[in-house]
């Protein structure tokens, strides 16, 4: 709040406390006269609480606003509490500074929950604490986005001068302490453990006592408590210490916490000891100087570890990297630029005429891009930024990190691979988490590719369909015309005649319905094709693009593979494995469950590739572009196989799913167990499938000349060009992308000259 209260009046409302007895009702209202932030601290009779409390407090607030002339303000909430004393106020914006799961605090309000809900719905943005709690919240928000706690480096880096505080300079060393609230979140067993195990140390606690009886902490000779102090002695006290701690307890109140203490600790130079919070170990558990632990004995060992580390100083540099964009300068710019872009969303034509009150949009236009935090070992600036870990992604990442950029390659999901990841199941069978992958390629360039990272499995697939209670091959071929009709079709030219003569004439080829009545009739293409299609893609084949069913040949021959490539094997050691190999490369930094719009503005880069769905890259500023999804049934069962082939068909309509998939069959593995999956095709969920309809190809190309503009983002990949694509023709098509992008780029970067895209 100092920072914004440069270019832009601040007022913080705080919580009421007690009036003296006897005085009114009253507001106290005092001026930082470092910053200018106006500080307003409600003073109540005893006793008024809860509505009473709101509606007297609602009054005073309003008084205030008017005394300084404040039309429209930007309302900023770190507590739903607050709510109902300013919803009534009209606001230029609204504000939820997220900063902890406060119902999971130890007397929260029943009805704060409420009260949080109403708040979530009526902010314009929403910041959290940290990437924990914005992953528990981001789907609860169209606007919202993590802020991790910065730092003010040259305020505690005064901490390594040596400077002591006269509250414990008498106390032996060595010294490892904590400051910070002491509340619900510590583990007071651990502290007492710790003390217990070592006499010698001086165990020092800074900060308030709250919510906890004083009687409950552990008493030891060796523990010291100090009380609250300023912010400013800080840096002294962190000076005389031989480690920091961070002995929080495990539990719902710390689950979504990032610690303010752990850069400023290392800010002061030394080495932290934590337990393991999810956001410390996200974003500085790689590093030398912070030792996550778990249980007594391994904190007393990590202890015993940072005061060797405190002798030798090697450790900091890494530290002070880490640190180098957290300024809180950074953190508020950033802010600014999202609360500005939010009043302006909210009313694009402001009630001065359009002018901006005071200097701030001058001042949130030049407003750095740099980022503002970093998990640990991320570097703070990269050639080229990947958004998505499947085929596409992968192999741009691994091409430019092969041809000496620096890549930092981000997906949304928890893993890599896309929708080829494969993982063992509980039960150790291998299984595809999103259907069943098989690679079949005619290219040797692709196929040579990709063996540098796999070993292969020979594996030619094969695919029956169930047709009332028998299972034929599909695609269609003499053998399946044998066994559904009870014919003797003894060679391809029988087979052949016998398709023409079922064959009904089509004028012109237009839908996926032509195409398959014109080559074998109506009543093949009932009864595989129709059915099939209609679950497949929510639509009638004679409603979609004739290139749905052409994929899928009809045959004359008994040849009953699915595929017919030059080229067809499966990975060896499975999919992730392959996609493993392929992105170990010291160029390359690998960061899952994170999305591109969380690092858009955080990361530095020079070029972008984008294989996510290109209306979503923009915004779906035209519309969205229709996708299919799946949903999958997996079972495993307690038997060594369950179908006579790795897929079998459904082209019953009445049959809810279209394909079951025994994954032994694909991956060979041995196992006393198979598992499978079951295929059931939707509208909802993670896109799959361009949807091959004119209307949305003409939706694409209005998207496609937006990608063309940017000519500093590659889009590649089957949902950035919405196109159905093979693994091999993603392959193909991204190392065609990387040879194009980098034989445009200039010789020290990746900003490509017009027109580049893929």
């Amino acid at each position: 709040m100092a920072r914004f209260a440069r270019t832009r009046p601040v007022i913080f409302l705080e919580e009421p406390l007690p009036a003296d007895p006897g005085a009114p009702v009253g507001l106290d209202v005092r001026v930082c006269p470092d910053t200018g932030v106006r500080v307003a601290t409600p003073r109540l009779p005893h006793g008024v609480d809860g509505p009473c409390r709101d509606a007297v407090v609602r009054p005073l607030l309003e008084d205030l606003l008017a005394e300084r002339a404040v039309v429209r303000p930007v309302l900023w909430y770190y507590t739903p509490m607050m709510l109902p004393i300013a919803r009534h106020v009209e606001a230029a914006a609204v504000v939820f500074d997220c900063m902890d799961e406060l119902s999971a605090f130890r007397f929260a309000p029943p009805e704060l929950r409420i009260l949080e809900a109403e708040l979530m719905s009526a902010a314009d943005v929403v910041f959290t604490g940290g990437f924990s709690l914005y992953e528990a919240r981001r789907t609860r928000h169209a606007n919202i986005h993590p802020f991790p706690s910065s730092v003010d480096v040259p305020h505690f880096a005064r901490a390594r001068r040596g400077a002591d505080h006269p509250a414990q300079a008498g106390l032996p060393g060595p010294r490892l302490g904590f400051y910070g609230v002491i509340d619900e979140r510590m583990d007071l067993d651990l502290i007492a453990a710790v003390a217990d195990a070592r006499p010698h140390w001086s165990l020092i606690f800074v900060g308030p006592v709250v919510k906890i009886d004083e009687a409950d902490l552990p008493r030891r000779p060796n523990i010291h408590y100090l009380g609250l102090r300023r912010y400013e002695e800080l840096p002294d006290l962190l000076g005389g210490w031989d480690a920091a701690l961070m002995p929080f307890v495990i539990n719902e109140s710390t689950r979504f916490i990032s610690p303010t203490k752990t850069p400023e600790y290392l800010a002061g130079g030394r080495p932290v000891v934590s337990t393991p919070i999810a956001d410390v170990m996200r974003h500085y558990g790689t590093l030398q100087g912070v030792h996550i632990a778990a249980g007594a004995d391994a904190f007393v060992a990590g202890c015993d570890a940072a005061l060797v580390q405190r002798e030798n100083r090697a450790w900091l540099d890494e530290a002070d990297a880490a640190l180098a964009n957290l300024s809180w300068d950074q953190t508020q710019a950033r802010m600014a630029v999202m609360v500005d872009r939010a009043a302006s969303q909210r009313d694009p034509a402001p009630h001065d005429g359009g002018r901006r009150e005071s200097q701030s949009a001058s001042a949130l236009a030049a407003a750095p891009e740099a980022p503002f935090i970093r998990p640990s070992g991320r570097a703070s600036h990269y050639d080229a930024l990947v958004v998505g870990a499947g085929f596409a992604g992968s192999v741009m990442a691994e091409r430019l990190a092969s041809s000496g950029r620096r890549v930092l390659l981000i997906d949304r999901r928890s893993h890599i691979g896309g929708n080829a990841y494969d993982e063992p199941d509980a039960a150790g069978v291998l299984v595809h988490r999103y259907g069943p992958h098989i690679f079949h390629t005619n290219s040797a360039d692709v196929f040579d590719y990709l063996s540098r990272f796999t070993p292969w499995r020979p594996y030619e697939h094969r695919v029956l369909a169930r047709v009332g209670d028998r299972l034929v091959p599909m695609p269609i071929n003499r053998t399946t015309l044998n066994l559904l009709y009870g014919l003797d079709l003894r060679s391809d030219e029988q087979a052949e005649a016998y398709l023409a003569s079922r064959a009904e004439p089509v004028d012109k080829v237009v839908t996926s319905e032509d195409v398959v009545i014109s080559a074998v009739g109506r009543e093949l293409y009932e009864t595989f094709f129709r059915g099939y299609t209609r679950k497949q893609w929510g639509l009638d084949p004679s409603q979609l693009d004739r290139s749905v069913t052409a994929r899928v040949p009809t045959r004359a021959s008994t040849d009953d593979r699915y595929f017919t490539d030059a080229f067809q094997a499966m990975p060896l050691n499975g999919y992730t494995r392959m996609f493993e190999n392929m992105l170990d490369h010291p160029g390359i930094r690998v960061e899952t469950n994170v999305d591109f719009r969380d690092v858009e503005a955080e990361v530095v880069y020079d070029h972008l590739v984008f294989t996510g769905p290109i209306d979503e890259f923009f915004d779906h500023c035209y519309g969205r572009l229709p996708y299919r999804s799946l949903q999958f049934r997996h079972e495993t069962l307690q038997q060594e196989t369950f179908q006579p082939a790795a897929v079998v068909n459904y082209p019953d309509e009445t049959v809810p799913y279209t394909r079951v998939t025994e994954y032994k069959r694909l991956t060979g593995q041995q196992h006393p167990c198979t598992s499978i999956s079951y295929e059931y095709p939707c509208d909802e969920g993670d896109p799959y499938y361009p949807v091959p309809r004119p209307e949305n190809q003409a939706l694409f190309k209005q998207y496609e000349a937006l990608a063309l503009a940017r000519h500093d983002v590659s889009f590649v990949g089957r949902l950035a060009t919405y196109r159905y694509y093979n693994m091999d023709q993603v392959t193909g098509q991204s190392l065609a992308a990387f040879r194009r992008l980098t034989r445009t780029s200039a010789v020290s970067g990746l900003t490509t000259s017009p027109g580049v895209r893929a």
